[in-house]
């Protein structure tokens, strides 16, 4: 089909609208989604995004263990983890973000209600729906390997099952996140902390709309690669890196195996669910302290992306400048946010 300009865009902008007519019932969904339901469609986007970050790479550790535990070679290996988490988050981030933001972590959404003025009630729907995203995806995966695992539990003597279950080598470690053996919760807290402060530098600076050597195609990329390191380095002394996965797999593992899956440590728990949040904060401000420099130029790229934003049909910025009460149809209060609309 021929593209063709909207009438409505004097500049010659093109809508997906205009290329592709969309049959009456998608077109009354869509309506619905940008009114009453446009918070729902933003959760179930980050929701979604957690799932395919979370399902990607825990289905590699679940081959990795099953192999470790069947004592079979070359099922998987700390560096198929690695490029399983990486591909999870290029995923989530290209199919998943132009919908809600591209959260996919609680410690990004909680950067962004204490920095860039992100809605807080909408912020905790956006947390609650990443955990929910994480918990089905442990608990999808653990239903397409429950006979393997099944079967290995039986085969493995009690004593040495009960030993090993609640840490990274046993089943219950294939969703939840426990201390390894012999580490203490002092130097998991340290490795937690400056990984995920390392983590935080890379995001904002792949996010930095003046980072020229970062183009917005190639941000998911650099992210994934950076949670790829962090697993290639770190991961051996414990490493949750976003609670979202943490408490979701942990919410899955309690399902699954009761509250003896809350493991032998439990102070680890709150290590690994929370260190990232601090860890994040510090990381935004010290990026804001450090890189952030706003006399540098932005880059052709960056301000297309910006703008393919702003100039969304219903909520986008320069569909709210056309409009004196800054409202939508539905009469929902929109509040501009870092070249997006957030609704309230």
């Amino acid at each position: 089909m021929a593209a063709t300009f909207s009438d409505a865009n004097a500049n010659g902008v093109v809508y997906m609208g205009d290329l592709h007519k969309r049959t009456s019932t998608f077109a009354g969904w869509e309506r619905l989604r940008h009114g009453k339901l446009h918070w729902f469609v933003e959760c179930f986007a980050e929701a979604m995004g957690v799932f395919m970050y979370v399902y990607a790479g825990v289905g590699s550790q679940a081959v990795f263990v099953i192999g470790n535990l069947s004592k079979q070679t070359g099922l998987s290996s700390l560096l198929q983890i690695g490029f399983a988490y990486a591909a999870g988050i290029v995923l989530a981030i290209s199919i998943c973000s132009a919908t809600s933001g591209g959260h996919f972590n609680p410690c990004i959404t909680i950067v962004q209600m204490l920095f860039k003025g992100f809605p807080p009630l909408k912020g905790l729907r956006y947390i609650t729906a990443q955990i929910l995203g994480g918990y089905i995806a442990c608990l999808l995966i653990y239903v397409q390997y429950r006979t393997t695992l099944l079967e290995l539990q039986a085969a493995i003597p009690p004593a040495t099952l009960a030993a090993i279950q609640f840490t990274p080598n046993g089943p219950a470690g294939i969703f939840g996140l426990y201390l390894l053996p012999g580490s203490t919760l002092g130097t998991a807290f340290l490795n937690e902390f400056v990984t995920d402060f390392f983590l935080a530098i890379v995001i904002f600076g792949c996010i930095d709309p003046s980072n020229v050597l970062v183009p917005p195609a190639v941000a998911p990329f650099a992210i994934g690669l950076a949670y790829a390191l962090a697993i290639w380095g770190f991961s051996a002394n414990g490493l949750a890196a976003n609670a979202a996965r943490d408490v979701g797999g942990r919410l899955a593992a309690l399902t699954i195996w009761g509250k003896d899956a809350v493991g032998p440590y439990p102070g680890y728990c709150a290590i690994a669910a929370l260190t990232n949040i601090p860890a994040t904060i510090l990381g935004a401000i010290v990026y804001e302290l450090v890189f952030v420099d706003s006399d540098r130029v932005v880059a052709q790229v960056h301000r297309e992306f910006h703008d393919i934003h702003a100039l969304h049909r219903r909520h986008g910025p320069a569909a709210l400048a056309n409009n004196d009460n800054h409202s939508n149809s539905s009469g929902m209060h929109e509040k501009e946010h870092v070249g997006t609309v957030e609704r309230v």
